[in-house]
């Protein structure tokens, strides 16, 4: 159980309602135990009435209704205290099923970039979910049940050792057996049920990779090919968890084949005693069997909690392996950090550590608040990697990035992102309305000024047309827009943002040149008092920079102004002839 251990703070956490839930098991355990002895009592006073005829029946029916009575307010009394165990421990559980969501939710966004290229999606959701789930079952009914057998143990077993050691000593030979039999069916379970997690994981990635495919999938025509991949996995996933539930399944048997034992043994061997007088009357045999019987859930709950706490085992060990990776990218710096917007790069080289992929060599440039830079390129040349590294997704190889002259590790990382507004070149919109999709860059921003950015960004008489208009809800990774419309609602979530720094990643690739043309005449006043970095492959988007940089395989080959580097022969002379030549042949 060494990785369940990482859940102990949990329980810690709890400790008073831990602690409550325990004694409410104690006393639950303790009522429950009153009615084998009132059982006893009644046995022993009709036995005493048929061998000794003098006690009148009136007082055996008295003394019969007691004992009913009893056992009946005992019954209640312990079923009350069962429910207010189960209130608190499985409560508890719940608490730290909601814990331990949100601090692996919380791990997985500190994660760098490159953790998120080397994991597949679907196995970070089943360790949030299904894995979880597993780990509440140990920390609720495991727990509770271990606890409600241990304590019914201890106490039964004292009542039966003061009733007669002999007999309680015959009656529990078969635990030995019991013991053994659920160390070998446990260290199986715990194998089985790890492959079956991963297996799991594998089964819940080729899923969410196939729907958001989907697309793909219906216009190559592969649906056949690919349900045939899917069922080779599903069917693996039955074959284990078939073999995981015949595992489980030896456990009932085995536990009500020993139990049986033990009532075999309590009434052979207090049968016995009670012919050679070694037992007061049969009512103790009566008594004894109640109790073997009564811990007969306890003794088969065992299988069913060891099973529950290998299953957790297998999963904490999965969730621990990625709590146990620790973020690349960190927050140095706990004060806050005013940031005006310059940006400095000096001798800045970066590789990734995934592919090994030297994407930037010697870079420099600055850029002052206010001023706009182009950065142009062919594709791979390293564009948004500069982009990628001024926010800080990753750091840097070799060299500084300054930001308002300081190292950009000195800058307060949850500031640096706050004031930088991004339009990536993917644009990713979440499955909710446009108006949401746009307040994602301002909470708080009002219905007016949503509409304005909207306007900015040339998307307001597209949304205006939808029958819902901002309410219209998109589907998953806004499936419902066109790659423009998409584009420019992301545009319009990072206007409202109204950041020092505004970063644009070829985020009009998917326009035509008249709106393309519309929204960089209105982010040229947009942007007035705003640092700008404008990543494209098109002239338009870059003439009107203050300052234009070409990368050729990371390197800068090209800097200057758009009057400097149309006269200059180069990549950035080329490619302006070329698109004007293409421009005028539409």
């Amino acid at each position: 159980m060494k990785e369940l251990q990482y859940l102990n703070k949990y329980f810690a956490k709890y400790k008073y309602r831990f602690l409550l839930g325990i004694l409410i098991t104690i006393a639950a355990q303790i009522f429950s135990l009153f009615t084998p002895e009132l059982i006893g009592n009644s046995i022993k006073a009709i036995e005493k009435y048929t061998q000794h005829k003098d006690t009148s029946i009136d007082v055996i029916k008295a003394a019969l209704y007691k004992n009913i009575l009893l056992i009946l307010v005992t019954t209640i009394i312990a079923g009350f205290f069962t429910f207010l165990m189960r209130q608190t421990i499985i409560v508890m559980s719940r608490y730290i099923e909601f814990d331990l969501k949100n601090e692996i939710f919380n791990h997985y966004q500190k994660l760098s970039q490159s953790f998120y290229k080397q994991n597949r999606t679907g196995d970070l959701m089943n360790r949030i979910s299904e894995d979880v789930g597993k780990v509440r079952m140990y920390v609720g009914p495991a727990i509770m049940y271990s606890f409600n057998t241990l304590i019914r143990f201890t106490v039964v077993i004292i009542y039966m050792y003061n009733i007669s050691p002999k007999l309680t000593l015959y009656s529990l030979l078969p635990l030995p057996l019991l013991s053994y039999g659920i160390f070998k069916i446990s260290s199986e379970i715990h194998k089985k049920s790890s492959l079956f997690q991963q297996n799991l994981s594998t089964l819940s990635s080729f899923a969410q990779e196939m729907f958001s495919g989907i697309r793909v999938i219906k216009a190559y025509a592969i649906e056949e090919h690919k349900l045939n991949e899917f069922s080779t996995l599903t069917n693996d996933s039955n074959k284990k968890a078939m073999s995981l539930a015949k595992t489980n399944s030896l456990f009932g048997p085995l536990m009500i084949l020993l139990i049986g034992l033990s009532n075999l043994v309590v009434i052979y061997v207090g049968g016995m005693m009670y012919i050679k007088g070694t037992i007061p009357d049969i009512g103790v045999i009566a008594q004894f069997i109640l109790y073997i019987n009564m811990l007969t859930w306890p003794v088969a709950s065992l299988g069913w909690v060891s099973s529950l706490i290998q299953e957790a085992e297998a999963s904490q060990k999965r969730i621990n392996e990625f709590l146990k990776i620790e973020p690349s990218i960190t927050n140095e710096i706990s004060t806050r950090s005013e940031i005006i917007g310059k940006i400095e790069f000096k001798n800045v080289s970066f590789t990734y550590d995934d592919t090994n992929i030297e994407a930037l060599k010697n870079i420099n440039f600055t850029v002052n608040p206010g001023e706009t830079l182009a950065i142009l390129g062919n594709t791979g040349s390293g564009k948004s990697t500069i982009l990628s590294l001024i926010s800080r997704l990753y750091d840097v190889t070799d060299g500084q990035i300054l930001i308002d002259e300081k190292p950009i590790q000195k800058v307060n990382l949850n500031d640096l992102r706050n004031h930088i507004g991004v339009v990536p070149q993917d644009a990713f919109l979440f499955s909710d309305s446009i108006k949401n999709n746009i307040k994602f860059g301002n909470e708080n921003a009002s219905d007016n000024e949503i509409i304005d950015v909207a306007k900015k960004a040339v998307v307001h008489h597209n949304i205006e047309a939808f029958t819902d208009q901002y309410e219209t809800v998109l589907g998953e990774r806004g499936i419902t827009l066109s790659g423009g419309q998409k584009q420019r609602v992301s545009i319009a979530r990072a206007l409202i943002k109204n950041a020092p720094i505004l970063l644009l990643d070829d985020c009009l690739s998917a326009v035509d040149t008249e709106t393309e043309e519309a929204i960089l005449n209105n982010l040229m006043s947009f942007c007035q008092n705003k640092t700008t970095i404008i990543v494209s492959h098109r002239i338009s988007s870059a003439k009107n920079a203050d300052i234009i940089i070409i990368l050729e395989q990371g390197k800068i080959i090209q800097k200057g102004t758009h009057n400097q580097l149309i006269v200059e022969d180069g990549y950035y002379k080329e490619l302006y002839f070329k698109q004007l030549s293409e421009k005028e042949n539409v």
